[in-house]
Parts: structure tokens; C-alpha cells; sequence
């Protein structure tokens, strides 16, 4: 439902409005899970199950890198991880499939999502603003795709390596639960890809005057602090893989507070020619 003059809506034709826009999003979602349940097979095999297998491109390169500083006795480079996934439920696998199916079909329509998100939000800014709609799409949805493959490639295989070869005692021997398995390849990939947004929610932070370059710069010790914690609670509680995973936090808040910059300039010149 379209509206071209928000001054003339109700706070009731709004909520109909955004009633709508959940509407297409859900539909959306419903309609890439169908396609991800169809293929489901596909996901699995080689997208869900692929960082279990030492053959997983992150662990080449690990073991590569670990060899070339002299260190040969390292998991990265083992034949196998010493763990099985079973299921021990009667409606395990079912309830793995569909779920899994729904996350796949969350991230196939991101984009969708956003441009719906952005047509509710649109109307109420003024036209240059509107101008920017498709670079801001194409933008958050890069953004959140670059932060699924890097919680895919790099956070994934670090917690499951980390996790699996974990062990208190040789007496204990890790099975783990399909559910839980999906849910730290699913957390990793999702934190991941919302961690990554960290720029488009300075930039609106910054339009509405919550944030500004100043107050990010004040405070970059503090969020250190917060970019070390967020590391830790994405991944395995081990020192290298929580600075691997802070380092592109870290350049995204840079890049945070130069997009923060440019906001307070071009809201500063249009003050001074609204003055003159």
C-alpha cells in the first residue's frame, strides 16, 4: 500500500502500512525457504556439513600458515575432527531441515527485506535522500553478505575446530546434537552478517544526531572494549581466533566514523545555505 503524502496519513494508516510491508517480507522469506527446502540436500551437503570435513578451504590455509611458521603439530592440519553429528530426536532432522530452510530463506531475500524496510521509511525523507534508495540497498545487503561469508569461512571453522578438539578427559567423547551444530554454524553466519552493518547504523545514528565522529573518536577505547567482547561471544574462547575476528570489526568502526564525518559536513552545509 502506497502512500505518496505521509503529512496526510493517520498513525493507523501507518501501521497498516507497515502491517503491509511485514506482509511482502514474509511472503519473501516463505518463498526462498521453499526454494532452500527444495534444495535442501545441496545446503547440507556441501554449505552446512562442508566446515566438518578437513578438506574446508579455511583449514588449508591454516595448516598452510601454521607450517610456514614452524608449526607442524597443529589440529588445522588433521585428517578428520574426532566428532559425530546425531540426531536424538524423533523429529530431529525434520525440524533441522525446516528451520535451516527458513535461515537460508532469510539471507536469499536480505535484499528484499531491506528494500521493504527502506520503502516504509522513505517517504518520510526528502527527495535527494530518496535518490539514494538503490545504492543504499545494494550497499546493506553487500555489507551483510561480505559479514555471512566471513562468519562462514572464518568464524565457523574456527569455532567448530576449536570446539571439536576441546577435551577434558579421553574418557568423553564428543557426539553432538544436529541442533547444535546448525546453531553455531547458523550464530556465527548471522552475527556475523549483522555485525557487518555497522556502518549503515552509524550512518543513520549520525542523520538522526544520536552520534557524530566526535563522540566515536572520544570513545574508540571503549568500543575496543566492545569489539573485544562481541569477538568473544561469536567465537571460540580463544585469544588468536577473537583478534582474527575483531581486526575487520575494528576497520569497520574506522570506516564507521568517516561515514559519521561525511554525514555532519553535507548536514552542516545544508544548514548554512537554509542561513543564507
Amino acid at each position: 500500500m502506497a502512500h505518496t503524502n505521509t503529512k496526510e496519513m493517520s498513525f493507523l494508516d501507518h501501521l497498516e502500512d507497515l502491517r503491509w510491508h511485514l506482509i511482502r517480507i514474509t511472503f519473501s522469506v516463505l518463498i526462498c525457504a521453499t526454494v532452500a527446502f527444495i534444495f535442501s540436500g545441496f545446503i547440507f551437503e556441501h554449505i552446512i556439513f562442508a566446515p566438518k570435513r578437513m578438506d574446508f578451504p579455511t583449514y588449508k590455509w591454516l595448516c598452510q600458515a601454521s607450517q610456514f611458521i614452524g608449526i607442524n603439530d597443529t589440529t588445522f592440519c588433521a585428517t578428520e575432527f574426532p566428532f559425530k553429528i546425531q540426531s536424538r530426536q524423533m523429529a530431529g532432522q525434520f525440524s533441522a531441515d525446516i528451520w535451516t530452510s527458513i535461515f537460508a530463506g532469510f539471507i536469499l531475500a536480505f535484499p528484499y527485506v531491506i528494500y521493504q524496510f527502506w520503502s516504509f521509511i522513505s517517504p518520510g525523507m526528502h527527495n535527494k535522500e530518496r535518490k539514494h534508495s538503490r545504492g543504499f540497498i545494494l550497499i546493506t545487503s553487500f555489507l551483510f553478505f561480505l559479514g555471512i561469508l566471513f562468519g562462514y569461512y572464518i568464524v565457523t571453522p574456527l569455532s567448530i575446530n576449536f570446539l571439536a578438539n576441546y577435551s577434558i578427559s579421553p574418557e568423553v567423547s564428543n557426539e553432538f546434537d544436529i541442533s547444535s551444530y546448525i546453531s553455531t554454524v547458523r550464530s556465527s553466519c548471522l552475527a556475523a552478517g549483522f555485525v557487518f552493518e555497522l556502518p549503515i547504523i552509524i550512518y543513520f545514528l549520525t542523520k538522526i544526531g544520536l552520534v557524530t565522529p566526535q563522540i566515536m573518536r572520544k570513545y574508540r577505547k571503549f568500543a575496543l572494549v566492545i569489539v573485544l567482547i562481541i569477538s568473544a561471544i561469536i567465537t571460540p574462547p580463544d585469544l588468536a581466533s577473537q583478534v582474527i575476528v575483531a581486526i575487520p570489526i575494528l576497520i569497520l568502526y574506522q570506516v564507521s566514523i568517516y561515514i559519521s564525518k561525511v554525514v555532519v559536513k553535507n548536514q552542516n552545509k545544508k544548514e548554512r545555505k537554509t542561513h543564507v
